[in-house]
């Protein structure tokens, strides 16, 4: 889909583990908590698309268009994440994965869609994070790819703990054909285009 030229801004960021997907709250929870506002001097109107929890990191496209935003966050936009999990992953688990698994969802069981799964074979290459995760002291760990058309809430994260696996660190570094490639956590890029 190409989308005209327009006064619309649109940005990639790499979201820091611990900040929230959104500019400022008005929950006094929240008022310690660290924004992406404090990143970058965004315009008004600016949106997030999509999500990332606050301990995910990686790829958040952000844009002042609800179109883009809306064409990105349908099923047809690919979303590809690097999922570090607990302990060494087998291919039976990774089969289960591809082909869906029941997680829960708003207290109900939904039934992931299929999609594509491998294992890594080696550590990427990643910016540090922002808190340390435990090291292979503590038991070997293993790198999956994973990409998905949906996005549920804490979706991945389900997804790898259903199978045996829970995830440790999670960085979505690619959403359709924008990619993280070399950002360094809290990097924001102006784009003209994200199609």
């Amino acid at each position: 889909m190409v989308f005209k030229a327009s006064l619309h801004k649109h940005f990639k960021i790499f979201k820091p583990f611990g900040y929230l997907s959104q500019f400022s709250s008005n929950d006094s929870k929240q008022q310690s908590k660290k924004f992406l506002g404090s990143l970058y001097d965004f315009p008004v109107g600016i949106m997030a698309i999509g999500r990332l929890d606050e301990p995910s990191e990686g790829l958040l496209l952000l844009t002042t268009d609800g179109k883009v935003s809306a064409e990105i966050n349908s099923r047809k936009i690919e979303k590809e994440y690097y999922a570090q999990v607990d302990g060494i992953i087998t291919k039976t688990a990774i089969n289960q994965l591809k082909n869906g698994v029941d997680i829960s969802v708003d207290g109900a069981v939904y039934s992931t869609k299929p999609c594509e799964v491998f294992k890594l074979n080696s550590t990427p290459i990643l910016p540090p994070r922002g808190k340390k995760i435990r090291d292979d002291r503590h038991g070997p760990t293993s790198w999956l790819s994973i990409t998905l058309k949906e996005g549920k809430f804490r979706q991945v994260r389900k997804m790898t703990s259903v199978v045996g696996f829970p995830t440790l660190r999670l960085v979505r570094v690619r959403v359709g054909i924008m990619h993280i490639n070399t950002m360094q956590a809290g990097d924001v890029t102006e784009v003209d285009t994200f199609f």
